[in-house]
């Protein structure tokens, strides 16, 4: 059997090296950009700025650009950070961050103060520590920078053609952290089948955290058939959405306030119901009280984050009454009415999931 040329370690000692050639190199290019922006060379060739002219002739963004730049014009006040840089303690990332620092606090750079921290942490921790630096030096501006920052957040809200809801936006870094402390918590994995990615349970996490743990208010208007999830039936209506399936009205009409305008196959509207909760309040308060999470086996959900959900749907006549109800969380109460997961639950009150039903082909017709 042929041997590999080279062992693990040695590939690995290889890629530090290259790295590090491409580091210095990084430094060579930094200084050639600093030159030719010094001189107006980059402006002159009808470029907005310096940055476009290296976005497109150098192929980099806009964020590596100007750190070519920056790192070029301020080299001289960081001599000992590139000694360290040549002999590999830190990366061109780190000489990247000082020269951010730098450019920020202007005459108040202290070069002796930061490179202790760049010796210790990753680029991205150094930069942390290059903020509290940057505010130990000048608290006002830190903080005019901030308040610009904030005035400056913005968030936009449009519909796709599918019906999906896309969101845009910026938000200051203490909007930004309130945000993600309220998400985190919610976005982690709810226990056995959640093969969601991240970005999905982020997406969950944000619809969790608008609802409040509160019933939504929704007016849905669909035919009797479609209440019924008959076939051939047409998709349910809903505010602020393109039409939803049956399933959909029926997981959320499971929990929610629902405004029910029914029509006939002819359009004709046949009732107006006002809103009423499905699961009354003190209802609510008992199925909390005794069932306190999620009760799909191995999710602890809280009760505050779950819905109430009918083990005999009402739709077929099942009773809203605390022997039929159970508390699920959001996923697991969608995994049941659109994915087809059953809950059944066994005579000393424990639920039991049921996979949905995979069929192959097509069922053998009569002989």
């Amino acid at each position: 059997m042929e041997q590999p040329t080279a062992s693990f370690e040695e590939l690995a000692q290889e890629l530090v090296f290259r790295e590090h050639q491409i580091a210095l190199l990084q430094v060579e290019a930094s200084m050639l950009a600093a030159e030719l922006s010094q001189n107006g060379f980059l402006e002159r060739e009808g470029y907005n700025s310096p940055t476009d002219w290296l976005r497109f002739n150098c192929h980099l963004t806009d964020k590596v650009a100007s750190d070519r730049i920056n790192v070029g014009e301020h080299l001289a006040k960081m001599p000992l950070s590139v000694d360290c840089l040549r002999d590999g303690s830190i990366g061109y990332s780190h000489l990247a961050v000082m020269a951010r620092t730098a450019e920020a606090v202007g005459k108040k750079f202290d070069e002796r103060a930061l490179l202790p921290l760049a010796l210790e942490f990753t680029p991205g921790k150094f930069y942390y520590k290059s903020l509290h630096y940057r505010h130990s030096v000048d608290a006002k501006k830190y903080a005019d920078e901030q308040s610009d920052d904030a005035t400056n957040h913005h968030l936009t809200l449009s519909t796709a053609e599918s019906g999906h809801l896309l969101i845009n936006g910026v938000l200051d870094p203490v909007g930004g952290a309130a945000v993600r402390a309220a998400l985190e918590p919610l976005a982690r994995k709810s226990g056995e089948h959640d093969h969601r990615l991240l970005p999905q349970r982020y997406a969950d996490a944000l619809v969790e955290l608008a609802s409040g743990g509160k019933q939504a208010n929704i007016q849905v208007t669909a035919t009797i058939e479609t209440l019924k999830g008959l076939a051939g039936a047409a998709a349910g209506e809903m505010e602020f959405s393109l039409p939803i399936s049956s399933l959909a009205v029926q997981r959320m009409a499971c929990e929610c306030s629902v405004t029910r305008i029914l029509l006939s196959q002819e359009s004709l509207v046949m009732d107006i119901g006002r809103t009423t909760r499905i699961v009354s309040a003190p209802l609510k308060r008992a199925l909390k009280a005794r069932d306190c999470h999620c009760r799909w086996p191995g999710c602890e959900r809280p009760a505050s984050k779950c819905d109430g959900h009918h083990l005999l749907s009402w739709i077929n006549g099942g009773p809203t009454d605390l022997d039929n109800l159970v508390l699920l969380c959001r996923r697991h109460h969608r995994m049941v009415h659109e994915g087809g997961w059953q809950l059944i639950k066994t005579e000393d009150g424990q639920i039991v999931t049921i996979a949905p039903t995979v069929t192959f082909g097509l069922p053998r017709g009569p002989d």
